[in-house]
């Protein structure tokens, strides 16, 4: 188990979201118009993930971690879900998944809800639940999700959505703990923060569909890049002040404690000019 874990991400300061992302060298390439000298991370305009959702919405719904009515209202003052969206929500048919910058934040609320239900020990037994942070229900990944019907603790870690084998469980628990993000310094194995919880559950679905150690981890980061396009590329930046290109990086070197952590992300940030902050987003739905 981790040692020294920091404070909760319900008190700590969250990421910056705009809008950037991952491809594969065969995908349209956009150059970021937040900073055109650097070359990397560009922006994606679709990724397709490698993990078929297939009924995961309905079964959420039907289950009450997602309440339907809720999820639908706390997009109406967004635009609204559009047919897509509402698809992933109700279909049972849904193919593989589809990350963009216009629905990075649905996905984002569909996998936390999916990582807070789905039974999983690492949320049984895992830093979650030590009794000297107060109880599971004290997170911003717990308290903060709001779209369920009743209280949040009533599904914490209580269906089944995704069964895995014992060696798939491994494999979720070791990459987990190697995977940070850049808004709290804890790894996916102490889902604290909504991004935690959401990588936890899109581990778990890739676990579950045979995706390998190695994908699941440039999987990771191509999400990553979607939730926290600022931060990734000021890492961008300072790899190339190292005459180092972020696309030829190692997707688990990157997504460690050294890059990908909030403090990792720190001093990466400080090795760098400082720029002005561009705007905030939130740990919340």
């Amino acid at each position: 188990m981790e040692k020294n874990y920091l404070i909760p991400a319900s008190i700590i300061l969250s990421a910056v979201i705009i809008a950037y992302g991952w491809t594969s060298a065969n995908q349209k390439l956009i150059p970021s118009a937040k900073d055109s000298s650097v070359s990397a991370p560009i922006v994606a305009q679709t990724v397709e993930l490698p993990v078929v959702w297939g009924n995961l919405g309905a079964q959420m719904t039907s289950a009450g971690i997602i309440d339907r009515d809720q999820f639908e209202s706390a997009y109406a003052n967004r635009g609204g879900l559009n047919d897509e969206d509402k698809k992933l929500l109700d279909d049972s048919q849904n193919g593989k998944l589809i990350i963009n910058q216009e629905n990075s934040g649905i996905l984002l609320n569909l996998l936390w809800a999916l990582g807070l239900g789905n039974k999983n020990e690492i949320l049984e037994k895992g830093p979650m639940a030590d009794p000297k942070y107060g109880g599971a229900g004290g997170f911003a990944s717990t308290g903060g999700w709001t779209l369920a019907k009743g209280n949040a603790m009533g599904h914490y870690g209580k269906h089944l959505f995704i069964t895995l084998t014992p060696e798939q469980r491994a494999l979720v628990e070791r990459v987990s703990k190697n995977i940070y993000r850049p808004c709290c310094n804890n790894s996916t194995y102490f889902p604290d923060c909504n991004h935690g919880m959401a990588m936890l559950g899109l581990l778990e679905l890739m676990a579950s569909q045979g995706i390998g150690e190695d994908e699941m981890y440039k999987t990771a980061l191509q999400v990553n890049l979607f939730w926290f396009p600022d931060q990734y590329a000021t890492i961008a930046k300072y790899l190339e002040s190292k005459g180092k290109k972020f696309q030829d990086a190692d997707a688990k070197e990157i997504l460690g404690v050294n890059y990908s952590s909030g403090s990792g992300y720190a001093k990466v940030e400080s090795a760098l000019p400082r720029e002005q902050n561009q705007g905030g987003g939130s740990c919340g739905v």
